[in-house]
């Protein structure tokens, strides 16, 4: 898509935007509720249904390292453990 991702377990659970001043880390809605509630004007959803499921912009202009890295954290564990909750 001519801008860098990152992946696990085959899947993007972030990525920069093209001219860099955003990225986008993938959330579970819950988790994209709190950390647009915790720290506003650095995380948004997007709009529609990528928004809608879990999609979150970060302007990296106002975010600093600490927060962008718990985001992504929290984004790769999503596409890590998704689908592996009550299997044993």
């Amino acid at each position: 898509m001519g801008h860098p991702d990152f992946r696990a377990a085959g899947k993007i659970f972030a990525s920069l935007g093209p001219d860099e001043a955003w990225g986008m880390v993938k959330l579970a809605p819950e988790l994209q509720d709190e950390v647009v509630e915790g720290a506003p004007g650095i995380f948004e959803p997007f709009n529609g249904a990528w928004g809608a499921g879990g999609a979150t912009r970060v302007v990296l202009e106002k975010a600093n390292k600490k927060l962008v890295a718990l985001a992504m954290e929290m984004a790769w564990v999503g596409v890590t453990t998704a689908g592996k909750k009550g299997k044993s």
